[in-house]
């Protein structure tokens, strides 16, 4: 028998893990049921592994430490080190799909285990979309669906899901643009009126453009004009991309946002807002034949768009190394440094993942225990790896630059690490904790219905496939040390390799190389 006592988060306490075969034991299959005499909630792992989540005032009362906080920690960075089964035989999504005449798509997963849906609508547009001269039109368009449609006042949709009970938001990235409500399932008909309405029936007019104008050129100086990472990353894409969209930034040239028209917001209304352009997904508690009756009634009416066959140019293999200094209002410099990598659905992205986890992730990583334990030479550093729908960049950022060392002792340290990763294979150690790293992170993030409905609608834009993240997770388990050299050694080449430096000086941009 084998007994842990841990503390998680900040609402519930797991009490007890009582594992008699530890083989048999994953935290990924779950069912639930609850005590309300105790306000204990049972975690049915397997029938051999069950976890007794208590509120967390009640372990307080109970007498019960906060050393139980440290332990938690300690025990759920290593939970997986017990697990021999598959893990993605674990996620459990029925998915159920179905498509409306029109071409709409839904995407549906039944869960009653409490009265709540997330509904969300994801169009295939973003950025990559665009074209110089009305960049950023994809996300000023995001915020012209909250102005009103034919049975909708402006900025009504967002008081009407409010009261309601519930939560409704959107967001704009490089490959999709999606719309969402998260609310009581007895609301499901709300929410599918509301969306298809704007569908089908938004207003456009001068005022409201003028005035979400005004907003996003707000939003663009706090985020970038006013941001060193925001300049940081505007100067990379901008240096590493020379003919791809990716080159320009989601929220846009400040110049394009001033000049895009009404005729051009029309315009983009009609290519790219249509059902046959748009997926619909769908969690929580349903009915599956009831659910398709009410998304026909509302948006079953709604014409099709004849889509063009937009030609998006395709970037370049780049043959030698770029190099961008930014001389801007700050006090440390800042250092990214940046390697051209493939789409989202190809066999290296899961790999770099890990090569990325390596690197930054916790305290013993490569790059963070150099730089910032044992050098004391920067401030933060982390690596960010692009799952897009086309190519995309590895990056490693170096975050202020303490006095006394420079940019290129930086710049040597990532780029020996990056070589040492060529010649050296990765420890066992290292691959098993960036690969347990990997599964708790993406496993953890799809306890509710919105994040399950976010990574299904992220796979599905940047990949074709809605459960693309639970290949994901069996490719991460198969990597090895070979595999991580090998990737290595096929991306992080000098001519692969685009560097920008952010110095401390008057605002303006020298380009090096």
């Amino acid at each position: 028998m084998f007994l842990i006592y841990l503390a998680v988060q900040n609402y519930y306490s797991v009490k007890q893990i009582s594992i008699e075969n530890s083989s048999e034991c994953s935290v990924f299959s779950k069912s639930t049921c609850h005590d309300s005499r105790l306000g204990i909630q049972l975690l049915k792992l397997t029938p051999k592994c069950t976890i007794a989540c208590v509120p967390f005032n009640i372990i307080i009362d109970s007498g019960m430490t906060f050393r139980l906080l440290i332990i938690c920690f300690l025990i759920i960075s290593n939970l997986l080190v017990f697990m021999n089964t598959s893990t993605a035989e674990h996620i459990k999504l029925d998915l159920k799909e179905h498509r409306l005449k029109n071409g709409l798509r839904l995407i549906l997963s039944e869960d009653h285990s409490s009265p709540i849906i997330s509904f969300q609508v994801w169009y295939n547009v973003g950025s990559r979309n665009e074209r110089p001269g009305i960049t950023g039109i994809s996300h000023l368009f995001e915020h012209m669906m909250f102005k009103g449609s034919k049975n909708v006042e402006p900025e009504e949709h967002g008081r009407i899901i409010q009261q309601n009970g519930g939560t409704d938001n959107a967001f704009t990235a490089k490959d999709m643009t999606a719309y969402f409500e998260n609310l009581p399932s007895s609301q499901l008909e709300l929410a599918v009126r509301l969306e298809a309405d704007r569908m089908a029936h938004l207003r456009l007019t001068a005022d409201t453009l003028a005035s979400e104008r005004q907003v996003v050129k707000e939003e663009r100086r706090m985020r970038v004009d006013n941001s060193l990472f925001g300049k940081l990353s505007e100067a990379l894409y901008s240096t590493a991309f020379t003919r791809h969209p990716y080159r320009w930034p989601v929220i846009g040239w400040m110049s394009d946002i001033d000049s895009i028209s009404l005729e051009d917001c029309k315009a983009f209304y009609r290519s790219h807002y249509a059902p046959n352009n748009a997926t619909v997904i769908l969690l929580g508690d349903i009915d599956f034949k009831e659910t398709i009756s009410i998304v026909e009634k509302y948006f079953g009416n709604i014409p099709a768009a004849e889509l063009a066959d937009e030609a998006i140019p395709v970037e370049e293999i780049q043959k030698e190394e770029r190099q961008k200094d930014l001389f801007v209002d700050a006090s440390f410099p800042w250092l990214a440094i940046a390697y051209h990598i493939p789409e989202a659905s190809h066999d290296d992205i899961p790999v770099l993942e890990l090569i990325g986890n390596v690197l930054t992730s916790g305290r013993s990583s490569r790059l963070h225990r150099k730089i910032i334990y044992e050098d004391q030479s920067a401030l933060s550093v982390f690596t960010s790896v692009d799952n897009n729908k086309a190519p995309g960049l590895f990056t490693i950022t170096v975050n202020s630059i303490k006095q006394g060392h420079t940019l290129e002792e930086l710049t040597s340290v990532a780029n020996d690490c990056l070589e040492r990763l060529k010649t050296e294979m990765v420890s066992e150690r290292e691959l098993e904790k960036a690969i347990n790293k990997m599964e708790t992170n993406l496993i953890f993030g799809l306890q509710t219905n919105f994040v399950r409905g976010m990574r299904i609608g992220f796979s599905l834009a940047r990949t074709g496939d809605p459960l693309g993240f639970v290949e994901k997770l069996e490719n991460y388990r198969r990597t090895t040390a070979e595999e991580i050299q090998k990737v290595a050694v096929k991306y992080f080449t000098p001519e692969n390799r685009t560097i920008i430096r952010l110095l401390p000086g008057e605002d303006s941009e020298e380009s090096v190389k």
